[in-house]
């Protein structure tokens, strides 16, 4: 078997597409916001892809059927002023380091077929605790696009994020460049504790005023409102409680 291989079910034709990835992540943001869109837009599946860099293993629905884990491209034609869109999103990412490039890489030669010159990758931002209303910092190509996701809201924050970009969101920014390609990280800030669809949203948001589509956020609310009764929880245990009077004995 091929390292990594790419089963086609059609050939779209498309006008300068703009892809858009949304793997597992922190939070995994990244992949609810991506998922979210596609449903939103009716995005067609038009590949599949598998590879030796995946878990060794199958996904099994609820009628005992079985799937090979992979990553998977929908492409959906541009309406009015919303420009043709090639999403990436799958059941994982790769499991080394070697397997994070390579699957990056074949992801940009895939999108240069189609002529991909602008990609907006989708992440998380993982600060450890919980947050009310999550931010989006950014990381790009270019400085133009800095300045252009500055007025969109996008927060460029000195030391933000400290480490990089772990991850097929970081790579196929640097990557990308080296093949002439213009791309922007859009991180939500999230807790990292869960799935969250708060910080999905945040990132959605930005996005689908950059492309011009018109989103129903009300599945991703919903959502948010069933992660908020287990956060909730989290919250009353982080939450400082004041001594007892009778405790107040044993401080020296």
């Amino acid at each position: 078997m091929e390292s990594i291989k790419t089963i086609f079910y059609e050939e779209p034709e498309l006008d300068k597409p703009i892809l858009i990835e949304g793997l597992p992540g922190v939070g995994n943001v990244g992949k609810l916001a991506a998922e979210h869109l596609l449903d939103q837009i009716k995005a067609k599946k038009f590949a599949d892809i598998i590879s030796k860099h995946f878990p060794p293993q199958v996904m099994v629905d609820d009628e005992g059927l079985t799937k090979l884990v992979n990553n998977e491209m929908y492409y959906s034609k541009g309406e009015g002023k919303r420009p043709d869109l090639i999403i990436l999103v799958g059941d994982y990412q790769g499991l080394t380091p070697d397997g994070q490039y390579e699957l990056s890489d074949h992801t940009l030669h895939l999108a240069k077929k189609y002529g991909v010159s602008m990609i907006y990758t989708l992440g998380g931002y993982g600060i450890g605790k919980m947050v009310e209303k999550p931010r989006v910092l950014g990381a790009a190509t270019h400085k133009e696009l800095v300045e252009e996701m500055k007025k969109r809201g996008v927060v460029f924050s000195k030391g933000e994020p400290g480490s990089g970009i772990v991850g097929a969101s970081g790579l196929l920014l640097g990557l990308g460049k080296i093949y002439d390609m213009k791309a922007v990280c859009l991180m939500g800030e999230t807790s990292g504790y869960f799935v969250d669809p708060k910080g999905a949203e945040v990132v959605l948001r930005v996005l689908a005023g950059i492309l011009n589509v018109e989103v129903d956020f009300s599945a991703l609310q919903d959502k948010a409102e069933q992660i908020e009764l287990i956060t909730s929880k989290i919250k009353e245990i982080e939450t400082p409680q004041e001594p007892k009077k009778e405790d107040l004995g044993y401080i020296g």
